[in-house]
Parts: C-alpha cells; sequence; structure tokens
C-alpha cells in the first residue's frame, strides 16, 4: 500500500464564558463548538463529572465514537469486498478511563450487533473483525486495548 499522508483540521472555540472569564473553577461553562468547512457543528462540554454539560459530547465521547467508527467502516468494507451483504450494524462501543496522576483511557470495547443476509458466511463475517481491527486507523494510533465482541446473525433471525 503506498504511504501517503492525510491531513485532518477542526476548529475548537469555547463558548462557555459566562462573562466573568475563568475567574475561578467554578465560573464558566465548559461549553465548546467542534466546527470546519461546511461540516455540521458538534457541541461539546467536558464530562458532568467535570463540571460539564450532560447534553453534549465531551472528548472522551467522540474518542469511544471515533474507534467504533473507524472500525465499522473498515468492516463493511471488508465484507462488501468479501461478498458478504450487511443488512444491519449497530455498535455499543464502552470505553474505560482511569482517573489519576495521570488520567487515561485503559480500554475501549466494541460490542457490534449485525445482521447479514441469509446463507452469506458467518464464520467469514466474524473472522472480518479481526482484519478490520488490524487495518482501523484510530485503534491503531492509541496505547490502550480496543476489544471487539461482535455478535453476526441472519437478517431472518430477529
Amino acid at each position: 500500500m503506498a504511504h501517503r499522508e492525510h491531513h485532518y483540521q477542526v476548529n475548537i472555540e469555547w463558548t462557555g464564558n459566562k462573562g466573568r472569564g475563568t475567574e475561578s473553577y467554578k465560573t464558566y461553562s465548559r461549553d465548546y463548538e467542534i466546527s470546519e468547512g461546511k461540516k455540521q457543528s458538534i457541541a461539546g462540554s467536558s464530562d458532568p463529572a467535570f463540571l460539564g454539560d450532560a447534553a453534549r459530547w465531551n472528548p472522551e465521547d467522540l474518542l469511544v465514537a471515533s474507534a467504533s467508527a473507524c472500525h465499522q467502516l473498515w468492516y463493511l468494507h471488508l465484507c462488501a469486498e468479501a461478498g458478504i451483504s450487511v443488512d444491519s450494524y449497530t455498535d455499543k462501543a464502552e470505553g474505560v478511563m482511569t482517573e489519576g496522576e495521570k488520567g487515561c483511557f485503559t480500554s475501549i470495547t466494541l460490542k457490534p450487533d449485525i445482521a447479514i443476509r441469509d446463507g452469506d458466511d458467518i464464520q467469514l463475517a466474524k473472522e472480518l473483525h479481526h482484519r478490520a481491527h488490524e487495518l482501523c486507523f484510530i485503534a491503531n494510533s492509541l496505547n490502550f486495548p480496543v476489544l471487539c465482541e461482535p455478535v453476526i446473525r441472519y437478517c431472518s433471525a430477529s
């Protein structure tokens, strides 16, 4: 595979100044907007445990979502190449972060629930998750395990 370099740029704008700036830890909102060109803005904040708005996406949510979405996109690509028709794909991914002197994520577990066309090779569909994991740009960039616990079934098996 050719080595190509891709660049990504996003704009983060803090929108949480309540009139007193960051005068003290509790006087400002953690709200911000993520934007870039023509893309829809994403409303962000910090985790509610850190005085953030629970109705907004926080950086930890976005990290888990990035790992899940990257794996999903590779998996769908590999299934299409292998002749496996995916009818539906949902993932209830979970990330674990530990606070301490230096807080960090310790794992992300992907939990895809996938329905494939009746008669397609279910064993191959399971094996393609390993290849998707090997190819996932996000998982390859993290310094902690990204696990995958897929459930694969036929469309008619509800």
